[in-house]
């Protein structure tokens, strides 16, 4: 059976990223990460998740002592509401809930795992769609970090590359949920909010754009209790 590694978060794109891997016919090893974020909320998510796929799950500990993300420092404000920012906007207006090099990093990692596993295939939940305008979630971003797997690893070397997979990227939030719905995937699992606390603050980007994707795709989002 084919191998695949799948960047797992916890919230609800990578949940639908690893059943949309499971679907076609790849065993999937999750891996998440805790980077010394304020809350462990979505590894926690993350967790429930791979256990319901069936999935084994790593979870790799690192810090990033300098911080500059409000997701990292507790004294950095994270924004009250969606601000509806687009792909093409400028890295000045870009949030405070940016990790810098935050998926190079991640992906480095699954690069290094995948190599290891003899898995072909890495899935990240990018998309360019309804959310914050992070540069490391755009579709050329992913197109050089495939070059970076080709030319930077001993699979390249050997002709053999792994290739980095975001089928997500053109879609919206509304597309994922559905897409979601249609491969089961246990949204009431999955965690979005930026805070960790027992219900979703309703309040920041994250919350915003889930909350607009499941009303849209005419769906109740199973986390909302009212």
């Amino acid at each position: 059976m084919k191998r695949a590694v799948v960047l797992l978060s916890g919230g609800m794109d990578s949940a639908t990223v690893l059943y949309l891997a499971k679907d076609k016919g790849y065993k999937c090893f999750c891996l998440s990460f805790d980077y010394g974020q304020v809350h462990k909320r979505e590894l926690k998510s993350a967790s429930s998740i791979a256990r319901a796929a069936g999935c084994l799950h790593k979870v790799v500990r690192f810090g990033l002592p300098w911080k500059g993300s409000s997701l990292l420092d507790k004294k950095i404000p994270i924004p009250q509401r969606a601000h509806q920012v687009s792909a093409k906007q400028s890295a000045g207006q870009i949030p405070s809930t940016y990790v810098p090099a935050r998926n190079i990093i991640f992906l480095s990692f699954a690069l290094s795992f995948a190599e290891t596993l003899g898995a072909k295939d890495i899935f990240i939940g990018a998309h360019c769609h309804d959310y914050s305008g992070y540069p490391d979630c755009r579709p050329e971003f992913i197109r050089a970090f495939n070059l970076v797997a080709q030319k930077g690893t001993r699979s390249g070397a050997q002709k053999s590359p792994i290739r980095i997979c975001s089928p997500l990227e053109n879609k919206n939030k509304a597309q994922i949920v559905k897409l979601g719905k249609k491969l089961g995937v246990p949204f009431h699992l999955t965690w979005s909010c930026y805070k960790g606390e027992k219900v979703p603050c309703g309040r920041c980007d994250s919350c915003n754009f889930r909350a607009m994707g499941f009303r849209k795709a005419g769906f109740k989002d199973p986390l909302i209790k009212k």
